[in-house]
């Protein structure tokens, strides 16, 4: 049996050194992998409430309708323009349900909610316009237009979102006060105005306090670890 011939040098290549990660480079990879898993909790948790928001500004567009009384033609135009705001959040909510943790996905989501309650948002104020009777009281038109704001506020706890939904609204119900006969149509204007000023201030006071929160949780948990 011949023996196993013995080479005169190991050409075995060495294995290389691993580089020792920098601390710099380390935390800040952290702070990004931090950044992108609040921000795909945040929209995960905006795909969720938009359901609620989108059901509850179809029942308030019942609720208005039923209320006014007014005649078919004008309600009807006003229950389709609503009704197409709502089916297109719908659908921008059943293209994202199916891959809700999907950071990509979930963007795409945000992008057409925003477009959606946008166009939601004026064919609400519309319905100053199609909706409410002559003459109107102050308070019926401020209800009609701080509920939805309200609504849709609390409910999305997102600030742009609900924004792009309020500014329209507050925008053609004041005119709506202005230009229609309304009782104390400026003092109405003003009113509405001021309640969604408020709601918008307490989105951006929220939005800032949660963002405060996420920063001082990114060093607590690198210290824990």
């Amino acid at each position: 049996m011949a023996a196993r011939a013995t080479p005169l040098f190991d050409v075995t290549p060495a294995p290389e050194p691993i580089a020792a990660p920098r601390p710099g480079r380390t935390l800040t990879h952290l702070a990004r992998l931090h950044d992108e898993a609040v921000e795909t909790a945040r929209l995960a948790n905006l795909l969720g409430r938009s359901l609620h928001a989108t059901g509850a500004l179809a029942a308030l567009a019942v609720i208005a309708i039923v209320a006014s009384a007014t005649t078919a033609a004008p309600a009807i135009a006003w229950a389709a323009l609503v009704g197409l705001a709502c089916a297109a959040m719908l659908r921008s909510y059943r293209h994202a349900i199916g891959q809700p943790f999907e950071r990509a996905a979930l963007q795409c989501f945000a992008s057409d909610l925003h477009a959606g309650l946008l166009y939601a948002g004026f064919a609400w104020g519309a319905g100053a316009f199609l909706v409410l009777p002559e003459p109107t009281a102050a308070i019926a038109v401020v209800l009609f237009a701080a509920a939805p704001c309200v609504a849709i506020a609390v409910l999305l706890r997102e600030r742009r979102a609900a924004v792009l939904f309020v500014a329209p609204t507050a925008a053609l119900a004041s005119l709506a006060c202005l230009l229609r006969p309304v009782s104390g149509g400026a003092a109405a204007a003003g009113f509405i105005l001021l309640v969604c000023a408020a709601t918008a201030f307490a989105l951006q006071w929220a939005s800032r306090a949660r963002s405060a929160a996420d920063t001082i949780a990114l060093p607590r948990s690198l210290i824990a670890s």
